[in-house]
């Protein structure tokens, strides 16, 4: 991992989140760098002054911009910028602020009074219609409304304000006669595509209507050039996260010869997650590349927009052909930008020895996948994606040797999607299945949305089909305002608009006796402000301190906090000052030094969340409280070698006096002992003269009134060294699957070392193994591999020595064959030679009366992986004889005989 010196990073990003109006928001970030950056807030790209409902605070590497009592005003993208002498980086997040259920009842009261005898409540006679329009192209969505009194129209997409998202240059809205209403977009773009809603609002009765628009790309697209300074701006990152299948990463050194690309590293089999957050008006078209060529949607590459406003790259299942340079470019009218990521994959040391290979059936045929694990006892276990597979009839799992094979019986649309094959705590092996049928594309597995949100369904086809049918658990779907049904030749839509809880469920496309489904799963919105906190004692026991403790609210779990705000005032009087926020309720210590000046203090708390905040509850009593010294600069480690001298000092930002332990024990000042301690100002300072090897690892302590801090005292031994051994004994050659033995002596007898590969640390397993006996440090590689072939080092710390080890691949050889089978024919009969070699890519030439053959009309030669097959369609009296399968190292025969057909 990169360390937490150097150019500001982001360790945790401000969320976007929605607040109700009048509630406290806070948004909270996690910054490192060194210097210490300074930190600035934006709302949308305007500077935020410290002042009035806007505060800013800082506690450790933690910034956070509270903003109190919110409006709707206050909705917009924050933007937290980080800088320091060495770089600068930003993070951004988007505030919405809604209006409270009270205030919306006042809105809704208001507009049932303005209503008159005879109103009627909106209705679309006509709604907006499906488009699909190739890019530049204009569209229009029309509807007629009907309603008294007359309704007022609004529209949206994909859940946003128009003006949220276009120039007013981009859009029209307006009326024609007979209450018709049209939205009209010109030279549409692929990031115009999505749900169109229609709001008609009459009073308080609402009614709406739904469109989808498809925009196509033109084949003459190209990507507008140049980068000024109004053009989109782009903030990217990487954030895997962590999946059944999907382990921890490492960022490795940035790639020579790509500018300003990160690098990022993932073990083979799991997920890479890329991550753009993107601003600019009109909204970005954004495009994926792979070593400059596009990525569409796949089997293994998702690309979306999640509800935080990122656009989102996920390479599922890596394989090392996912190595390369990923590019995202963001695009619109006034310029471009781009952002780079070099991924690399990294495979397990103990592989397959043959690889699944991506399968193509028919639907309803059988799809069977096979590979081979090193060794027989290895266990496997399959997956379809991230389930886990059991045996039964459609699945049927068999072992042979080290070969493992999963057939799926009755294959289906749903069938179709990303096998694996793990060898337990080791590497993975992955294949695509795809089930050719009517269906082209099927339903994701699973689709979570917000309640509230749309939910969007696309079925492709192999052409144009009739007789298809939507359905909800079991139940047929038609259209309705609320359902969008369409289809554009081979795409097939279905839209859920303003999902409810009641939507969630099984979403199915059928068309005759193809079929593939979706789970539809509605997360539901929980408005509610906690409750207030209840038990909240103080304790005055500790002199200058306070220790608060409180119980959340016993209504927690249907009504969480967020976080619990702590304020204090002036026993005296004056208003309450918020001092501290604390994700966690329970017990927090307010010390002397956190308040701005001597004086009694009452401290009260209350609870937190998106939704608002609870009513506050007060500690009983008041606590005497003065600032204090506070810690400047603290103590560091200390390393030095047996028998040199340690120091150890630190900086407070007041005069006090203090006192040093070591180990808990207290270190007298005599004059000219092994202890010197000095005190200077607001300075003070050890020297343990001579140290020695048994005190590595003492703890030095510090303490003055509340301030306490810290450190450990490390001694080394002198430096190891290794017995230098010759050139000829460090270069080791051997043909695979014999043991490899290395060996070295060092001194002193008890110093560590560390074997490494390559310059990495070689794992421990059943294959590899470490011995010590007294100063003669071992590897052992039981049985070596090509795969072990390299540079190992044995490195003391203070000196290194290193052993080149090659390993030859062991000759091909022919494990079965067809050789044993009787090979009497009669002219006209096929004739099949097969055999399967010991390595996948080896070369083989076949033979007939010592002659090589070449491939005809008469005579086929066929290859799949380690299978060779000589196939005579149609055998002639002329192909009798000898024939030979030659690999090099091994050999088979057959003999053919070809009688006449009978007469």
């Amino acid at each position: 991992m990169e360390g937490l010196g150097g150019a500001p990073r982001f360790l945790a990003y401000p969320r976007a989140f929605t607040v109700q109006s009048g509630a406290d928001a806070v948004l909270r970030c996690q910054i490192v760098g060194e210097p210490r950056p300074s930190i600035l807030w934006e709302k949308d790209k305007a500077p935020i002054e410290p002042s009035g409902r806007f505060h800013v605070e800082a506690e450790g590497n933690v910034y956070s911009l509270l903003v109190s009592r919110v409006t709707p005003q206050d909705s917009g993208l924050y933007i937290c910028k980080a800088k320091n002498s060495v770089g600068e980086t930003y993070a951004a997040a988007t505030l919405k602020v809604e209006a409270g259920e009270s205030q919306q009842e006042e809105e809704e009261e208001e507009e049932k009074e303005e209503g008159c005898p005879g109103s009627q409540a909106p209705t679309f006679l006509v709604g907006p219609s499906s488009l699909r329009v190739c890019r530049g192209e204009d569209v229009t969505f029309s509807c007629r409304v009907s309603g008294q009194p007359c309704p007022l129209l609004e529209w949206e997409k994909d859940g946003h304000k128009l003006g949220d998202l276009f120039e007013s240059s981009h859009f029209a809205v307006g009326q024609a006669p007979e209450d018709w209403h049209f939205l009209k977009l010109f030279g549409a773009r692929p990031p115009d595509a999505g749900v169109y809603v229609c709001r008609a609002r009459s009073g308080s009765r609402e009614a709406l209507a739904a469109a989808v628009l498809l925009v196509e790309p033109r084949a003459t697209d190209g990507t507008p050039g140049g980068s000024p300074s109004n053009g989109p701006q782009l903030l990217a990152e990487r954030q895997p996260r962590r999946h059944q299948h999907a382990g921890s990463d490492t960022w490795a050194p940035v790639p020579n010869g790509v500018p300003g690309a990160k690098a990022f590293a993932v073990s083979a089999g799991k997920h890479a997650k890329f991550r753009c957050y993107v601003t600019g008006k009109p909204k970005p078209e954004i495009i994926w590349q792979k070593d400059g060529k596009a990525l569409a949607p796949s089997r293994r590459h998702l690309i979306y927009e999640d509800r935080e406003g990122y656009f989102i790259l996920k390479v599922l299942y890596c394989k090392p052909q996912d190595q390369g340079l990923y590019v995202c470019t963001a695009s619109n009218t006034a310029g471009q930008t781009l952002s780079a990521v070099q991924l690399q994959v990294k495979e397990h040391r103990v592989r397959f020895q043959v690889q699944l290979e991506d399968v193509e059936v028919s639907e309803r045929e059988d799809a069977v996948l096979e590979c081979h694990v090193p060794l027989e006892t290895i266990p496997t276990a399959w997956f379809l994606e991230d389930r886990e597979l059991q045996p039964s009839h459609k699945y049927v799992m068999e072992d042979h040797g080290v070969v493992r094979r999963l057939t799926i019986r009755d294959a289906r649309t749903d069938d179709d999607g990303i096998y694996l094959c793990q060898m337990k705590d080791k590497g993975r092996s992955i294949a695509e299945v795809s089930v050719r049928g009517v269906i082209v594309k099927r339903l994701p597995r699973k689709l979570d949305v917000m309640e509230g949100e749309n939910a969007a369904f696309c079925v492709e086809t192999r052409e144009a089909v009739e007789g298809i049918c939507w359905s909800h658990n079991g139940l047929q779907l038609h259209e309705t305002p609320r359902i969008v049904l369409k289809s554009f030749g081979r795409t097939h839509l279905l839209v859920l608009v303003h999902v409810t809880r009641e939507d969630a469920g099984v979403i199915s496309f059928t068309i005759g006796e193809s079929q593939t489904s979706s789970q539809l799963r509605v997360k539901c919105v929980k408005r509610d402000p906690p409750s207030t906190p209840v038990a909240a004692q103080m304790s005055t026991e500790q002199s200058n301190a306070a220790l608060l403790t409180w119980c959340p609210a016993p209504d927690v779990h249907h009504r969480p906090p967020s976080s619990y705000v702590l304020e204090r005032r002036e026993a005296a009087g004056g208003e309450w000052v918020q001092c501290l926020t604390t994700e966690l309720a329970g017990r927090v210590q307010v010390l002397g030094d956190s308040v701005p000046c001597e004086a009694d203090y009452r401290f009260r708390v209350c609870a937190v969340n998106k939704h608002g905040r609870s009513g506050p509850v007060e500690f009983p009593g008041s606590v005497h409280l003065a600032p204090a010294a506070r810690l400047e600069r603290g103590l560091q480690d200390a390393w030095v070698r047996d028998g040199e001298d340690a120091r150890f000092s630190l900086e407070l930002s007041a005069s006090v006096q203090g006192a040093w332990f070591l180990n808990g024990a207290r270190l007298g000042e005599e004059e000219g002992g092994r202890y010197g301690v000095q005190h200077c100002r607001t300075e003070h300072s050890l020297l343990i003269r001579g140290t020695q090897l048994a005190e590595s690892g003492a703890t030095v302590t510090f303490a003055a009134g509340s301030v306490r801090d810290s450190a450990t005292l490390h001694v080394q031994a002198p430096p190891a060294c290794i017995a230098p051994i010759p050139e000829a004994q460090r270069l080791r050659e051997l043909p695979a699957g014999l043991p490899v033995l290395l060996e070295c002596e060092v001194s002193p007898e008890g110093a560590p070392v560390r074997w490494l590969k390559d310059g990495e640390a070689v794992p421990l397993d059943g294959v590899i193994a470490m011995q010590q006996e007294g100063c003669v440090r071992r590897l052992l590689i039981r049985s070596a591999t090509p795969a072990d072939a390299g540079t190992y080092t044995c490195d003391t710390g203070d000196d290194t020595l290193s052993f080149v080890v090659t390993v030859k691949e062991a000759p091909v050889r022919i494990v079965s064959s067809n050789e044993g089978f009787p090979h009497a024919y009669t002219a006209g009969q096929r004739v099949e030679l097969w055999c399967q070699l010991s390595r996948a890519e080896a070369p083989v030439c076949w033979y007939k009366d010592g002659e090589e053959v070449e491939e005809g009309e008469s005579l086929v030669l066929e290859r799949e992986g380690p299978r060779c097959r000589l196939v005579l369609p149609c055998a002639r009296l002329q192909d009798a004889g000898e024939f030979v399968c030659d690999a090099g190292g091994d050999s088979v025969f057959y003999t053919i005989t070809v009688a006449a057909p009978p007469s």
